[in-house]
């Protein structure tokens, strides 16, 4: 195996223990409401302050990534995750299991985007859409297993003992990154410009200024919330009390939504490598195909049949994947000197549309009575304003990123029906 691909990997690996910790809360929610004693409202809380401070934390960690590297970076998150999650295991008092999601959330934020940065440094052009999306469906196997394993030792021994065993990854994915992981490939440097504090808000000025910058925001925005949504907080609670399946059969759901990431994430990667100029296409097609499944879903009455919710499953999962479009927006947008800070930008997107959501489905399933089929049935409605601001979104910022090519450098996008037309002839 070639050292590109060994660096790579160790990142994959850090990413995977990274969504580990990011989701062990979601699938231990009943249990975190019986050890708190909370009410729905305040667990969302748990989940919504984690992502508003992964959310708040991409600039900033975006901005440190430019300057210091990503192995330094993937190591501190590592470490961090871990002392929250130790934290987590061993409290049973409110305030601190808050801090301990704090730093679950910053140590987070520095990861994912340390990674991807890995990926243009060690890899050629051509490879970089599809590697990228290798590193993002690959990492989702930490849902797997925070959703098999992680949920088979919390019923099998208990909180304390679950928490501290994820915590320990953490610490080990630390020691990992710092041996092996390298910025660059040997014989090239990483070049930073330290800057002031002037100088770096001219620099987020200037990256979120870029038509291609924004339209990764909202790209990211529109395709990652509802999955990102039902897999952090609401999707198992959600098929346990209001579908009325088991806790086995909620987790296996999560497995399938892995399994769909995987096999679409490839896909989408040669797709967007071969059709750069056609990737809104793909965006609006995976926000729109959301909104139909969920519509289908939420219309009925009653609990769904199981291959229902196996669609539902499976269609919004294809989100994760294709919130990596966004990322490829604002590589091809932005100079390699400030990626990291772009990288930041787009990923706020979807994780502030899910934070939002997660509260407002919290406050109505509290104004509701709970966890009923009709309370979950009302909530998940507020995924659909979301969805709007996403497509209007994506729309604008599309035209105007195409102007921007058009300008400065001659090319033009054709419409897409001239290229069906010609097609057909």
């Amino acid at each position: 195996m070639s050292r590109s691909w060994v660096v790579w990997t160790t990142g994959v690996v850090a990413y995977v223990a990274a969504v580990l910790q990011r989701t062990t809360f979601g699938v231990s929610g009943l249990d975190a409401a019986e050890r708190f004693d909370v009410t729905p409202t305040v667990l969302s809380g748990f989940v919504v302050l984690q992502i508003i401070v992964y959310a708040g934390m991409q600039i900033p960690a975006g901005v440190l990534l430019d300057r210091v590297g990503a192995r330094t970076m993937i190591a501190v998150g590592a470490a961090t995750m871990a002392a929250g999650q130790f934290l987590l295991a061993f409290t049973e008092l409110l305030p601190l299991a808050f801090v301990a999601r704090v730093l679950v959330g910053a140590g987070d934020a520095f990861t994912f985007i340390s990674v991807l940065r890995l990926v243009p440094q060690w890899f050629a052009p051509r490879r970089v859409p599809v590697v990228s999306q290798l590193t993002g469906i690959l990492g989702q196997l930490g849902q797997v297993l925070s959703a098999v394993p992680f949920v088979a030792i919390l019923g099998a021994t208990g909180w304390q003992t679950a928490y501290g065993v994820v915590a320990t990854t953490g610490l080990l994915v630390c020691v990992l990154g710092l041996a092996v992981i390298r910025n660059t490939p040997p014989g090239t440097t990483l070049t930073t410009n330290p800057m002031g504090v002037r100088e770096v808000g001219r620099q987020l000025r200037l990256v979120w200024m870029r038509p291609g910058t924004r339209l990764g925001f909202f790209t990211h925005m529109g395709t990652q919330f509802s999955i990102t949504t039902f897999a952090l907080m609401w999707g198992v609670p959600y098929l346990v009390s209001a579908q009325g399946l088991s806790r086995q059969a909620a987790g296996a759901m999560l497995t399938v939504s892995v399994a769909s990431a995987v096999a679409a994430g490839p896909i989408l990667g040669v797709l967007t490598g071969r059709y750069p100029m056609r990737r809104s296409w793909l965006v609006l097609a995976i926000i729109l195909s959301n909104v139909v499944v969920w519509t289908v879903v939420l219309a009925r009455s009653e609990p769904s049949p199981l291959w229902l919710l196996c669609l539902l499953v499976i269609v919004i999962s294809v989100g994760g994947p294709g919130s990596m479009i966004g990322f490829d927006y604002a590589r091809t947008s932005n100079p390699g000197s400030s990626l990291g800070t772009a990288q930041g930008m787009v990923n706020i997107g979807g994780f502030l549309a899910t934070l939002i959501v997660i509260e407002v489905m919290g406050v109505i399933l509290d104004r509701r009575g709970g966890y009923s089929f009709d309370s979950f049935r009302v909530a998940w409605l507020s995924l659909y304003p979301v969805w709007a601001l996403a497509i209007v979104g994506v729309l604008i910022t599309r035209n105007k990123a195409r102007k921007k090519l058009a300008d400065e450098e001659g090319v033009h996008v054709k419409p897409l029906r001239e290229v069906v037309e010609r097609i057909r002839r």
